[in-house]
């Protein structure tokens, strides 16, 4: 498995896996401040979404990179919401409402659409990996609309598009962050059982 990971970087400029590299570091590093509500999951997760555009870009995955920028700005109005003052009091963790359910749903759908227009646009040869890109960009576009209102739905969905993720980025070649996508899985998992718990003592 080592040698699968090491082989894939063999034509890979230093500057590019630097930037893997640090991407890597962040992303993790938010999904950990995430887990513990720390405001500090905006900061890190833009850098690492910031660097995580370039490199998609320059891979020519552009439904991926698309969503990442959308993780940009995302994360600009997480902070926002995150941060509590006289005009909007602190977020707390609580469950989707239908309403939010059903306006999730929307996006997700709406996500795919603007997704697969982005490759039309770029006069992409859409294949499978890339059809499973535009499913998974309408999973994590959600999912970090919930986070963004701490609701624990943002786990499961994170969850489920980050076990996607994973051989999907390990087949494109990007080996590091196919492993980030593994970590960020287990974390995940972590989290939606460190929230549930928070949730059921307010029961």
């Amino acid at each position: 498995m080592i040698d699968f990971f090491i082989s894939q970087y063999k034509n890979t400029s230093v500057l590019q896996i630097w930037a893997e590299f640090i991407a890597f570091c962040f992303g993790i590093l938010s999904v950990y401040f995430a887990k513990k509500e720390n405001i500090w999951v905006y900061p890190t997760g833009l850098l690492s979404t910031v660097i995580t555009v370039y490199l998609l870009y320059q891979a020519a995955y552009f439904g991926d990179m698309t969503m990442n920028v959308y993780y940009s700005i995302m994360s600009i109005y997480g902070w926002y919401r995150w941060i509590p003052n006289a005009q909007s009091p602190e977020l707390k963790i609580s469950r989707t409402t239908r309403r939010e359910k059903h306006l999730g749903f929307v996006m997700f759908c709406a996500t795919m659409i603007v997704t697969y227009f982005v490759y039309v646009f770029f006069d992409y040869t859409l294949e499978i990996p890339n059809y499973i890109d535009i499913f998974t960009s309408g999973i994590f576009f959600t999912a970090m609309w919930y986070m963004a209102l701490k609701k624990i739905e943002n786990w499961t969905l994170w969850i489920i598009g980050d076990c996607i993720a994973v051989p999907l980025f390990a087949y494109r070649g990007l080996g590091m962050l196919s492993l980030q996508y593994f970590i960020f899985s287990i974390m995940a998992i972590v989290a939606y059982l460190s929230w549930r718990t928070y949730l059921a003592k307010k029961i």
